[in-house]
């Protein structure tokens, strides 16, 4: 795409722009357009003010101009991934990367479903015969989907309400009445609207009719709800006290038993902790307006009187209209607001644990990979044995076993020599154990036979298996070791993801990794979404080679579906290895669109062009080739050559097509092609002789992997089938604001011992090696936060794969529908009681 080329316009068809014209509603006055040419202008020019409206409201949000989300959003609506915008067309863009690009495609989803939204509700209230100028001006300026909704809600079809039947039996003249002269006797007064035929049967039940039209009427008035939402969200308390009787189950829970804090405060992961005690009806939840709940209350309702132009001055119907504005801010307006930031707050938090954890799954995917050697799996277990995979340097699988070390056969020396001999016939360079069940008991083993083996290069690792069993059991899995028992295949997993963590980890469910923070509490559909986003991130951020890939690895490329994926492999099965990039156009179903999305990440190793090995896009071949003619020196002499190529200038080599940005990646990966950006593999080594939490002292000084990343801290692996919580306040001897500036999942941290509760199974560490044990503190955070239980963890296969990582009790949905709004519930009850 030339860089010259103007922006292309914003795709609004999503977003219905249309429909209002389409609708005859009354701001247009317009019939169909297909009959008025001019109604057509008018339709585009409405699309293109939505457009720029739109682009400019994103720009201002991810710091870019409106122009260039113009254009990285008329790439999107062409079927352009994130990845391949953000390394091939920086011209187009002007340069936005991955993030901003990611942010900007969620917020185009969001805007482009108000507008849906927006377009129904102004085609609804306009068949209603209700669309006043001033309602219409409000619609069309709502910037968000709780001002549309307030907006629309006095016009949204619901069942027949109180005021609706008080309205039928002709009460609404009495309400008007007292709202408009407040010295009338309302007794006298609601006299006059006794009907028994229309079920108003004495003056109690006329006015009872007619404050319920009056409380609807207040309760749904746009302004007065968005105003004391605003209020109730900035001054409103969140409080949780535990259900009578429900103390010994819920104990997990016992630091929120009587629990108060500022809901516009309150960290994302214990708001998430709450609702989910809340769900398993241990907890009782309210939302009180400020710290001193009824002077809160009280000012509510005086805003509520306020708006209605009510005042107590000592006339007749004063007191009966303020009992109504009472009751509608404590019955209905006080309820619903609840309901409402209760929503809002859930949805902020569970975006934020989201984003956690698509950084814990990128920080484990992009882990140092081992590389090309071969590796003995060993994934450990107690009664039914230990499953054993030899895979060599590509991966493939060579050998397996079983072994029985531990209780209760204890065949400790058969298996010692087992090792051994595959150790030696294999050549095997590294030795991987999964974290889970009898890792540790597994893991001395494997030093014995090391030492055994007399191989001073031959290493062991502890790598972690989760997930392990999950891909055991899944269709893949079954598809690649079609005649291989399911538990053989963990071992094959573990071996793999030494190797190379990526390439085998996009095997599985991003969810059933367990790197998580409350994962099993938030929208599924929305972080199912953000992991695949991550994954495909991460596969493209490093490349594939196309003839060692799985289809699993393929389908993460950009562009590629599994399908074609899958026609990829079965294509180099049935021909031999690709040789060129562009011989991958001879796969089904992978056409010139398609090949421009992922040709550019995908790798030929030693192939017939050697730009094929880099990332630089077939695409840009010629500019390589001007590269070639002006320092009169062949390809394979520049490639690797850095000294000679950061000599050159980049503006030498553009042209319309290929500006500035292009050519400085060109040259940046002819220095060094097909540069892996993940880091050097180095293991941890875990003390000797400490196994089991019980083995823990205070003070200890131990070596550790952070296997989880939260928003109070980072835990980590010490090798006890326990983790450890390193608190936020103990990251570092400066400041931490995000614990992730400081560790990241799979990092080797060194880390002292501060706390050891056996009983409770907790630990708390701390990176400043000079603190003294005793100095934890017993904060919330450091009592399971992370959403996690603290039992073993059983993955979809049903096996038993050690300390948890996501998947305990405390972290499966509930099995039963949620209770009803039990804050809710009450504020009906006291208002009653009133």
């Amino acid at each position: 795409m030339p860089a010259s080329n103007p922006a292309p316009p914003l795709n609004l068809a999503p977003c219905q722009c249309l429909v209002r014209l389409r609708r005859g509603l009354p701001e247009w006055g317009l019939p169909e357009p297909r009959h008025r040419p001019e109604a057509m202008h008018d339709a585009k020019n409405a699309q293109s003010a939505l457009a720029q409206q739109i682009a400019q409201t994103i720009a201002d949000e991810i710091g870019a101009q409106s122009a260039q989300v113009r254009a990285a959003v008329g790439l999107l609506d062409e079927g352009a991934s994130v990845p391949f915008i953000a390394r091939y067309r920086k011209e187009v863009t002007g340069g936005l990367d991955d993030t901003q690009l990611r942010n900007l495609e969620v917020r185009l989803t969001y805007l482009r479903e108000l507008e849906d939204r927006r377009a129904a509700v102004l085609a609804s209230i306009g068949e209603q015969g209700k669309l006043s100028d001033e309602l219409r001006n409000d619609i069309l300026a709502a910037d968000t989907k709780s001002r549309l909704e307030d907006l629309y809600l006095p016009y949204k079809p619901k069942r027949r309400t109180r005021a609706q039947i008080a309205r039928e039996a002709g009460l609404e003249p009495l309400a008007d009445g007292l709202l408009a002269d407040p010295t009338k006797d309302p007794q006298t007064f609601a006299a006059t609207f006794v009907d028994t035929d229309k079920g108003v049967a004495d003056t109690k039940a006329a006015l009872e009719g007619a404050r319920a039209i009056l409380m609807e009427r207040w309760g749904e008035d746009a302004a007065l709800v968005g105003e004391l939402r605003t209020w109730l969200g900035e001054t409103g308390v969140i409080r949780a006290r535990v259900a009578e009787g429900r103390e010994t189950e819920g104990a997990k829970y016992r630091d929120y038993f009587e629990h108060a804090e500022a809901l516009a405060k309150i960290p994302s992961h214990r708001l998430l902790a709450l609702f989910r005690a809340r769900r398993e009806e241990i907890l009782f939840l309210e939302l009180d307006p400020g710290s001193d709940a009824e002077a809160g209350h009280q000012y509510a309702e005086g805003r509520v009187a306020r708006k209605a132009g009510i005042a107590d001055q000592g006339r007749a119907a004063d007191r009966w209209l303020l009992d109504a504005c009472r009751l509608t801010w404590r019955a209905k307006l006080h309820s619903h607001l609840l309901l409402d930031l209760f929503n809002q707050a859930r949805e902020k938090a569970e975006a934020e644990a989201i984003a956690v954890f698509g950084d814990n799954l990128k920080d484990l995917l992009l882990a140092a990979p081992a590389g090309p050697k071969t590796v003995l799996g060993l994934d450990p277990g107690i009664r039914t044995g230990c499953k054993i995979a030899v895979v060599d340097a590509t991966g493939k699988l060579v050998a397996t076993d079983t072994i029985y070390p531990h209780e209760p056969r204890r065949q400790w020396e058969q298996s010692l020599q087992t090792i051994k001999q595959l150790c030696a016939k294999h050549n095997v360079e590294l030795i991987a154990i999964g974290n889970g069940t009898a890792s540790r008991e597994t893991d001395k083993l494997a030093g014995e036979a090391i030492k055994a083996a007399g191989n001073p290069k031959l290493q062991k690792v502890v790598v972690s298996e989760a997930g392990a069993s999950v891909y055991s059991a899944s269709e893949f899995a079954a598809r690649e070791f079609p005649g291989l028992d399911v538990s053989l295949r963990g071992a094959v997993s573990i071996a793999r993801r030494l190797q190379d963590p990526l390439a085998e980890l996009v095997k599985i469910d991003p969810k059933a990794i367990g790197v998580g923070q409350y994962q099993h509490d938030v929208d599924q559909y929305r972080l199912a979404r953000a992991l695949d986003a991550r994954v495909e991130d991460c596969v493209n951020a490093v490349g594939v080679y196309v003839n060692t890939a799985s289809a699993a690895l393929l389908s993460r490329v950009s562009g590629l579906s599994a399908t074609v994926a899958e026609n990829i492999v079965r294509h180099r099965d049935d021909n031999g290895p690709f040789k060129r990039r562009k011989d991958l156009l001879k796969v089904a179903r992978l056409g010139e669109k398609t090949f421009e999305q992922c040709a550019g990440f995908l790798r030929i190793a030693d192939g017939d062009q050697p730009l094929d090995a880099s990332a630089v896009h077939p695409e840009a071949y010629p500019v390589v080739e001007r590269i070639v003619a002006s320092t009169a020196r062949p390809i394979k002499a520049l490639i690797g050559d850095g000294s000679f190529l950061r000599g050159l200038k980049a503006e030498q080599f553009t042209d319309d097509t290929f500006g500035v940005p292009t050519v400085r990646d060109i040259l940046k990966e002819l220095e060094k092609p097909g540069r892996d950006p993940r880091p050097e593999f180095k293991a941890a080594r875990f003390a000797e002789g400490v196994e089991d939490i019980k083995d823990l002292r205070e003070g200890m000084v131990l070596e550790g992997v952070v296997s989880n990343v939260a928003a109070f801290g980072a835990f980590v692996d010490i090798g006890v089938h326990q983790d450890g919580l390193i608190h936020i306040s103990a990251l570092s001897d400066t400041f931490v604001k995000d614990p992730r500036d400081v560790v990241k999942a799979g990092d080797i941290v060194k880390v002292k011992v501060l706390e050891v509760d056996v009983a409770r199974k907790r630990i708390a560490l701390t990176r400043r090696l000079d603190d003294t044990p005793g100095q934890a503190t017993s904060r919330p955070a450091q009592r399971d936060e992370r959403g996690q239980g603290q039992g073993p963890r059983r993955d979809a296969g049903g096996q038993n794969r050690g300390p948890n990582r996501g998947q305990g009790a405390a972290s499966r949905p509930a099995q039963s529908a949620p209770p009803a709004n039990n804050a809710l519930a009450e504020a009906f009850a006291r208002a009653r009681r009133s």
